[in-house]
């Protein structure tokens, strides 16, 4: 991604990414090379060595770690994909619950239920009851949860140091040449490698051969002063559960650690994904959404008509055509698989899709569909 290895002009969000790799020469060749180091590289890369701990692998980030969606990401977890439960994906909460223990991860994981919330119709005793372009209740409880994106991030990149990936930071892969054995070229250097994971998500569309099959966004989020028990109470989040509505004007949220509430909504519409490094919520599109956005969670409730903003930030996502998530072969080499696409419901699923990923790199599975 080009300019700043923190795009800081994303805003802050409320917590951090406290692993930094150590500085080593770039290899000259190695048998994985994984592009992009979110959720789903670091998953990736950190299980292709848990699984061949004989083989090289290197991993390469052209900013820092998390410096895309997974480290501005609300921390929402889902079960399913933006599209649904699809054939053959299995349990998405199981399976990461399940990885969080395997990688020993600290990352404040916690799965109370999601509640799904509709103006439409509710339950007749929805804790939820909100002004926002109608009564804003709750219409069904789903699989779901919470988890601290920056500790599950550090978690991951030293996971994956532990086990013996070479992590790269500032490091952008510029241009794959499909040949055998691929060849990356990398800031003057070139890199061989016999498999590529190219993860990168929003970013590097040209790479990942998504240009034409998804669209970037820029979406916006907001976390609350802590709140008193009492207030988080009135509001109806005393259980923990996160939320996000099934209809539009669209809403997600959930709490935080210190009883502060994230809100989330707004898209900002980009022609090209390079247009992502100069988005600044201070100015512009994006800071008329936080304005917005600051209004809407004010005229929700009586609890939150004066509450106070600690962060206010935003993030790239990648809406696919259908919503599913892009997960297959790059279209000019069986040796280069693509992960990304997750429209938004990427947390728990590019972790899980992470290890499937470098079971694919093996030849041990095929990829989702």
């Amino acid at each position: 991604m080009p300019g700043s290895t923190r795009m800081t002009h994303w805003g802050e969000p409320p917590w951090r990414i406290d692993f930094r790799p150590a500085a080593r020469p770039i290899p000259t060749e190695v048998d994985f090379a994984v592009v992009g180091g979110g959720f789903t590289g670091l998953s990736a890369a950190a299980w292709l060595r848990r699984f061949e701990p004989s083989k090289s692998v290197a991993l390469f980030e052209s900013g820092q770690i998390g410096a895309g969606s997974s480290g501005h990401t609300g921390g929402m977890t889902l079960g399913e994909t933006a599209a649904g439960d699809l054939p053959g994906l299995g349990d998405v909460l199981a399976g990461f619950s399940d990885i969080v223990k395997d990688l020993t991860l600290d990352c404040d994981l916690f799965l109370p239920g999601a509640w799904e919330l509709g103006r439409a119709a509710g339950l007749p005793d929805s804790p939820i009851a909100w002004s926002d372009s109608g009564e804003l209740r709750v219409a069904k409880q789903v699989p779901g949860g919470t988890v601290d994106p920056g500790k599950l991030v550090s978690g991951l990149a030293r996971s994956a140091d532990a086990l013996g990936v070479r992590i790269f930071e500032d490091t952008t892969v510029e241009n794959i040449e499909f040949q055998e054995p691929l060849r990356l070229d990398i800031g003057g250097n070139i890199v061989h490698a016999r498999e590529v994971l190219l993860a990168t998500n929003a970013m590097s569309l040209e790479l990942s051969g998504l240009v034409q099959r998804a669209q970037p966004k820029f979406t916006l989020a907001l976390a609350t002063e802590p709140l008193t028990e009492a207030q988080r109470e009135a509001l109806g989040l005393a259980s923990g559960k996160p939320f996000y509505t099934i209809d539009f004007p669209y809403l997600w949220g959930r709490l935080l650690s210190n009883g502060g509430v994230i809100f989330g909504s707004g898209l900002v519409h980009l022609k090209d994904w390079r247009e992502l490094a100069d988005v600044d919520i201070t100015v512009g599109p994006a800071a008329e959404l936080i304005t917005r956005l600051e209004r809407r969670v004010h005229g929700l409730h009586p609890v939150l008509h004066h509450v106070e903003f600690t962060h206010r930030w935003g993030g790239p996502i990648l809406i696919t055509d259908e919503w599913q998530p892009v997960f297959g072969f790059h279209a000019r080499s069986p040796h280069v698989v693509v992960l990304g696409g997750y429209s938004g419901h990427g947390v728990a699923l590019s972790v899980y899709l992470g290890r499937w990923a470098a079971e694919v790199l093996l030849g041990r599975r095929r990829p989702l569909g």
